[in-house]
């Protein structure tokens, strides 16, 4: 099994280049992150060169952080943002050869909120399509997101087929669908052909994924069993120095 480090919690006191190289001096196999316009993608790029790991993926901008936005691509009246926050995530993720970009929602709801959110989906794999770039959809839980547009495997599958774009994939995060829905094994199996990455930490607390109530041992194995072969995203939040929480990291790679 191999593993991606989540660069948005791990090594997150870190600068993006010096993350990529801790990821890749702890063993991890790829890299992924949330924001990382911060640092410039040459930067980037150059540490991604160094340490020869792949970005698997970044997020769209979430708008206005300081009233709390968490994304713009279900807001009515709000394409043009939405549509900007595409635009500089793919041209960020085109020049540091990052695999997906992951749109966010936003808090909204309702028909109108489904209608922007597929027409914005729509453009967003059109725009990623001549850079062999996955678009990316993500169900977050109701209580670390209320309010989330997004919330269920099957909502993000409803709109998946609606959409009808074959770049646009299902962010399988099992912290967040464990708490919405649980069944993962299962929901595994289903939703396979709509995957486009999957995501672990523990649950309830998102730490280390070796304690709380998923058994990853049983989750990686079925991930294994139906032949998943990208990284697995940790996406977990340390309650340490991330190089001090790693021992499940190097239990799994024995």
């Amino acid at each position: 099994m191999k593993f991606s480090a989540n660069l948005g919690f791990l090594w997150a006191d870190r600068p993006l280049p010096e993350a990529i190289r801790a990821a890749k001096a702890a063993g991890f196999d790829a890299v992924e992150c949330h924001w990382p316009y911060d640092t410039p993608a040459s930067e980037v790029s150059a540490a991604l060169s160094e340490t020869g790991l792949p970005m698997l993926g970044l997020n769209t901008r979430r708008g206005d952080t300081a009233n709390g936005e968490n994304g713009l691509a279900a807001l009515p009246g709000r394409e043009a943002e939405a549509r900007a926050a595409i635009d500089d995530a793919l041209a960020y993720a085109a020049k540091t050869g990052t695999k997906a970009v992951h749109v966010m929602a936003g808090f909204s709801g309702g028909p109108r909120a489904h209608e922007t959110f597929v027409a914005n989906l729509s453009y967003a794999c059109d725009q990623a399509m001549p850079h062999n770039i996955t678009i990316l959809i993500e169900p977050l839980n109701h209580y670390d997101a209320p309010g989330y547009f997004l919330s269920t495997s099957q909502q993000a599958a409803a709109i998946i087929h609606e959409s009808g774009r074959d770049n646009l994939k299902l962010m399988f995060d099992c912290y967040h669908l464990q708490i919405m829905e649980g069944d993962l094994s299962r929901r595994l199996a289903r939703y396979l052909p709509l995957i486009g990455h999957i995501q672990i930490a523990s649950v309830p607390d998102r730490g280390t994924p070796d304690h709380g109530e998923l058994d990853y041992a049983h989750i990686l194995a079925e991930i294994d069993r139906l032949g998943w072969t990208v990284p697995v995203g940790a996406e977990y939040k340390p309650i340490a120095p991330t190089d001090e929480t790693l021992s499940w990291l190097k239990n799994r790679s024995t």
